[in-house]
């Protein structure tokens, strides 16, 4: 006797049908993690009520020892498996990192590659977000008209005089130059004293608040936080050897491991001018590739809000050189735990701010 089945196809033309035939007699098993993981379980649990079996059957056993035995053959098989399963995951996690270095070269050389499409949409104040990754510990997100052309002017004046050499973390809370990053930038203080009589950067930065606490439970206070940061990056065309650009790098920490009070855990950067050639942000280990619009701003938070675990490496992110034009970004980096008593500073060791 034979069954069939009838499968809809939705990649098909014209909304075919394939009919598959199952003859009577096979045996068809769905398997997913979940049906693994417990078939595995099933088959430890098996063979070590075996073993507790056979121990029943001798002259000698008690009740004590056949459950110690029991119990260190559950435990050693668990320990079997999980470094197995270790060892699966740090090879993937190798094979991830190579393959995540050659897509940051390739989208980064080649000026054609597409932005990629966001997993889904949504709206926040009339804005259209695309969500491009929404992991617990990892979400990116690019909002489109977040900042105004105004605003961006405002910045810019602030910054101007102020302008040196970008610097990077130095693992201590400081910062130090390195050829990792190649910009300018300059720090903006907030004057939230004005913010009630429109001032622009005030209602900017008032703004990046409004939406890390849409998106994150921490109720955030702009009190103790990081100052605005102006960045520019300049291009000077496709012969030079050492074009401005940011290489990969995670702005908090990204090592899966607990948070830490007073540090980073998530980022808006929101983008003034666009270069007529490169600058584009990618987030390699989460194959995100993002071709800013004017105005627009990517935000990336770093922290599972539930856990407080910190991402394992799916925020790692860069910005492509520079090559013709000019790239001007205006950032917020996001601090938790910090407040009047205890501002971001006294969890970094610079001693020059201008210079942070």
């Amino acid at each position: 006797m034979v069954k069939y089945l009838s499968i809809y196809t939705p990649h098909t033309h014209n909304n075919t049908h394939k009919v598959v035939f199952v003859h009577e007699g096979i045996k068809v098993e769905h398997t997913d993690s979940k049906s693994i993981a417990a078939k595995s379980a099933s088959k430890l649990l098996d063979e070590c009520k075996s073993t507790a079996k056979r121990q029943l059957t001798k002259d000698d056993a008690d009740a004590i020892t056949i459950l110690e035995s029991l119990s260190d053959c559950v435990r050693k098989g668990i320990a079997d498996e999980i470094e197995r399963a270790n060892e699966e995951i740090v090879f993937q996690a190798k094979i991830r990192k190579e393959i995540a270095d050659s897509w940051e070269n390739y989208t980064c050389a080649d000026e054609t590659v597409n932005a990629t499409e966001p997993k889904s949409e949504t709206k926040w104040r009339q804005r259209d977000v695309g969500i491009m990754l929404d992991r617990p510990a990892s979400k990116i997100h690019v909002i489109e008209d977040f900042l105004t052309a105004e605003e961006c002017k405002a910045v810019e004046e602030m910054a101007t005089p102020h302008l040196h050499d970008a610097q990077v973390a130095d693992g201590s809370g400081g910062g130090q130059l390195s050829d990792n990053r190649k910009a300018k930038q300059a720090a903006i203080a907030v004057n939230w004293d004005k913010e009630k009589d429109g001032d622009l950067i005030a209602r900017l930065s008032r703004r990046v608040y409004d939406y890390v606490n849409h998106v994150l439970p921490f109720d955030i206070k702009e009190n103790g936080q990081e100052s605005l940061m102006s960045i520019q990056y300049f291009g000077r065309g496709p012969e030079d050897e050492t074009p401005d650009r940011y290489m990969p790098h995670c702005d908090g920490e990204c090592t899966g491991l607990d948070f830490k009070p007073g540090n980073r855990m998530a980022t808006i950067v929101m983008y003034c001018d666009l270069p007529k050639v490169g600058g584009a942000t990618n987030f390699r280990n989460s194959g995100v590739h993002i071709k800013p619009k004017q105005y627009s701003a990517t935000f990336f938070s770093y922290i599972d809000p539930v856990t407080t675990k910190m991402d394992t490496g799916f925020t790692e992110h860069s910005g492509c050189p520079v090559i013709e034009g000019e790239k001007k970004i205006v950032t917020q980096w996001v601090r938790l735990g910090v407040d009047d008593e205890n501002p971001w500073t006294s969890f970094n060791t610079c001693k020059y701010l201008t210079q942070c």
